[in-house]
């Protein structure tokens, strides 16, 4: 990932799964290393995001500033929307 939208887009998707289904293993490891990703590569460590209108908005500090990006929610849930359309091919496998 070389562009902070990059890193946050990703993380953001991977969220979103943990937000439907929190005892996912593997989601819930993916979203951790998009999370050490943007700390340690672009310096943030404090941002969040909310749902508006059909898009998800995410606010990030980072040393410099704060700042926002938007994503449609259809980009967003592409993940999520596969999981729960075909459940038996994203079963959660504990470790």
């Amino acid at each position: 990932m070389n562009s902070v939208q990059d890193a946050i887009y990703n993380w953001l998707t991977i969220k979103v799964v943990i937000d439907y289904r929190p005892e996912d293993t593997a989601a819930n490891e993916t979203v951790l290393w998009f999370e050490n990703t943007l700390q340690e590569k672009f310096g943030i460590s404090d941002y969040h995001y909310k749902k508006s209108g059909g898009w998800y908005i995410v606010t990030y500090k980072n040393e410099e500033s704060v700042n926002e990006f938007r994503f449609p929610e259809d980009m967003i849930e592409v993940m999520l929307n596969q999981i729960l359309q075909n459940p038996d091919h994203y079963r959660n496998y504990p470790s």
